[in-house]
């Protein structure tokens, strides 16, 4: 019965819904999307590396981006200057597939393009952040406008379960030096365990409090959780599904 109570407070009518920017969803959507692609793609790349055995220590960070290609992840580390991005080795997507070719770069590659950017972007974000009591992913992703999105989220420390929560998005300026907005996109961490071999999941559910939308890791997370299945996400007076495709709908429910 409480349940019950809490979804009706929740529940919203057609004319609340329709408040909401169907722009603003399909960007959300579009950022997750972008988002688990460089989640899958550094993973499939880092294997692909280690498995060429990389030199110690001209490797401090990983990288991705996309291209009409495919994903393409550099490893490589600021010079000691923090004005060159050295680049010793890429990892290129063959033809859309999870398979990566590795190429080294000996003397490494200087590089003051994105890479540089991005790289000192994350070491501003990762200050900001402080020390954390478990690992976290990296990702970087050019804004809408301008500069870039470094994103901060918890790893997967265990096979089966996924975490959700602590973590934040920061907009950074083209140059990566400055921080322009910092969001924390959820407080504490979810662990989404896998469920007894006698019942079947048809759906994730969980609560945002600190805003009114859905955000870019909770389309993350449907999109590389397994299995996958939609995430109901109750926001402010709004109800989202988060459907297996990454889009996000509204639903439309009597008060």
């Amino acid at each position: 019965m409480c349940q019950l109570a809490a979804f009706g407070l929740l529940l919203v009518s057609g004319a609340q819904a329709s408040k909401l920017s169907k722009d603003e969803l399909a960007a959300i959507s579009r950022r997750g999307t972008l988002l688990a692609e460089y989640d899958s793609a550094a993973w499939q790349a880092t294997d692909a590396v280690k498995a060429a055995h990389p030199v110690d220590g001209r490797m401090g960070r990983y990288i991705a981006r996309k291209t009409d290609a495919g994903w393409a992840v550099d490893f490589g580390r600021l010079n000691d200057t923090g004005d060159k991005f050295l680049l010793a080795y890429e990892a290129d997507q063959r033809g859309g597939t999870g398979q990566f070719e590795v190429r080294k770069f000996d003397p490494v590659r200087e590089d003051a393009g994105w890479n540089l950017a991005a790289a000192r972007g994350i070491d501003i974000a990762m200050k900001d952040l402080g020390r954390t009591g478990r690992p976290y992913n990296v990702a970087v992703l050019p804004a809408e406008h301008e500069g870039m999105y470094v994103y901060l989220y918890p790893a997967q420390i265990e096979a089966g379960v996924y975490p959700l929560g602590a973590d934040v998005r920061y907009r950074v300026s083209p140059d990566g030096t400055k921080i322009i907005e910092k969001r924390q996109m959820h407080q504490d961490i979810i662990e989404y365990a896998p469920a007894r071999k006698d019942v079947k999941v048809t759906v994730g559910y969980h609560t945002h409090v600190l805003s009114d939308l859905p955000e870019d890791t909770d389309v993350l997370l449907v999109l590389t959780r397994k299995p996958q299945v939609p995430e109901l996400v109750l926001a402010g007076p709004y109800m989202f599904t988060i459907h297996k495709n990454g889009q996000i709908s509204v639903e439309d429910r009597p008060r």
